[in-house]
């Protein structure tokens, strides 16, 4: 017999987040270990927030979400937003339930960037490396460094000449003007240094990032930010 749909959906829905994430997914053991690491972090929570005003974005839902735009390689925070919207399994790692509202991408980035300015990313890698050592599972005995370039918040046109001269171009591009890291720098990000991936790739205003993995396990345990010098790595 054929089965009929009907065309009004229900009202209500009686199963539970909890009870459509699959135990055995792998999401689940994640969620386990971040639990303990925030709930170590609570009191440096506490030091960051006010007692007083309006209540702000729950700065665990905040480092969960941030946890799945790693896990998943979210591209933008407004595209997190969107995927918290409609993804039950993100819903449920991060603490809202079905019918709670996601938060405004540009209200999430303030609240984050609290966050980052309070050094909690940092401790947060810190709790984690600390469980990982209390089981023994790392080792000081073989380690590999490994980096990547990270692009600067800074276009091409604001890496000008230092002496402050103008362009060769009456326009103001730089096409076919001879430009490096020694005559030139960014006028909106001076850090920044003009780098490329290989030899026949585009130089781009970028940064040298770099996790230390200890090689028994494959467990990321530090991580920095540098300048691009082509040394960086080596350095780190």
């Amino acid at each position: 017999m054929r089965g009929d749909r009907p065309g009004q959906g229900a009202t209500f829905s009686y199963v539970s987040l909890e009870d459509r994430i699959p135990q055995d997914h792998p999401i689940r053991s994640i969620r386990r270990l971040t639990e303990a690491v925030l709930a170590d972090l609570s009191p440096r929570f506490d030091a960051l927030y006010s007692s007083l005003g309006r209540p702000s974005i729950p700065p665990e839902e905040i480092l969960r979400a941030l946890l799945l735009q790693v896990l998943f390689s979210v591209r933008s925070e407004r595209q997190l937003m969107e995927q918290i919207n409609y993804n039950l399994m993100f819903r449920w790692f991060v603490g809202l339930q079905m019918d709670d509202r996601v938060w405004v991408p540009t209200v999430f980035s303030k609240n984050r960037d609290r966050l980052l300015a309070g050094e909690i990313a940092q401790e947060f890698l810190r709790a984690v490396v600390e469980q990982a050592r209390k089981r023994r599972l790392l080792s000081d005995e073989h380690f590999t460094v490994d980096g990547t370039l990270i692009e600067a918040w800074a276009g091409q046109k604001s890496f000008r000449k230092k002496d402050g001269s103008p362009p060769n171009d009456s326009q103001g591009n730089f096409h076919g003007e001879k430009r490096s890291n020694d005559t030139h720098a960014s006028t909106t990000d001076p850090d920044a240094k003009l780098m490329r991936r290989t030899n026949h790739g585009d130089a781009k205003l970028c940064y040298h990032g770099h996790i230390l993995i200890e090689n028994r396990n494959n467990l990321v345990v530090d991580g920095c930010l540098t300048q691009a010098t082509g040394f960086a790595e080596r350095d780190a």
